[in-house]
Formats: C-alpha cells, sequence, structure tokens
C-alpha cells in the first residue's frame, strides 16, 4: 500500500482528555468505535494512572484510520516524555487547552520542535 493511499485512510480524530473536553468532542462528532470495539477516545480523570494514558497514546498513535490525536495540555505533561520522542507526520499530535487549564505554549511539543526548525 502506498503511502498516499495510507494517509487517505485516516479519517478520525482521537482525542485524550478531561471529562468537559472529551464530552464537547464527542457532541461535535468526533466519536468512533472501530470493528475491534476499540474507541477513539480516552475520558481522564483522577482515578487514570500515567501508564493508561501512555497507553491510549500509543495505541492511538498506531493506528491506521486516525490523522490527529488531541491531547490536552495539562495531561500531556504526564507522557512529556513519551510526546517529545514521538516524531511521525501521522497521526499528528496537538495540545489543547482545556477549561480549567490554559494553553502554555512553552510546554507545547509541536512549537517546540517549530523553533528548532527555525532557530528561535
Amino acid at each position: 500500500m502506498s503511502q498516499a493511499a495510507t494517509q487517505k485512510d485516516r479519517t478520525l480524530i482521537a482525542a485524550i482528555g478531561d471529562e468537559d473536553t472529551v464530552t464537547g468532542l464527542l457532541l461535535a462528532g468526533i466519536g468512533d468505535i472501530d470493528a475491534h470495539q476499540r474507541p477513539n477516545f480516552v475520558v481522564v480523570d483522577s482515578k487514570t494512572t500515567q501508564e493508561q494514558i501512555e497507553d491510549a497514546f500509543i495505541s492511538f498513535t498506531k493506528r491506521k484510520d486516525i490523522a490527529i490525536v488531541l491531547i490536552n495540555q495539562h495531561i500531556a505533561e504526564d507522557i512529556r516524555e513519551i510526546l517529545d520522542e514521538y516524531t511521525a507526520a501521522f497521526p499528528t499530535v496537538l495540545e489543547i487547552p482545556s477549561k480549567d487549564h490554559p494553553y502554555d505554549p512553552s510546554k507545547d511539543s509541536v512549537l517546540k520542535r517549530v523553533q528548532l526548525l527555525f532557530g528561535d
């Protein structure tokens, strides 16, 4: 299968976030359950372990039907080492703010890469 065909099959957005963020994204229509009964979203709360977040991230980035992984920035901080090591173009990983945690550009792994690219 060619790379173009592989990218064309990436039609989903995955989400790792707090309840408000994931609920909003699901209401916007991103929700999906694949043929293996795997959802494309994970709600992170106080009972969610770092290992569960890591497993979800790794699972989403290995799936061939996901184009974008959205993750709340405050949750991304919990798995920063894995995020910083992730370099694939697809799926693209974007850190987003949540209702209770504003966006901090100095922590964004994608922005850091762009700044390195342009020498800022």
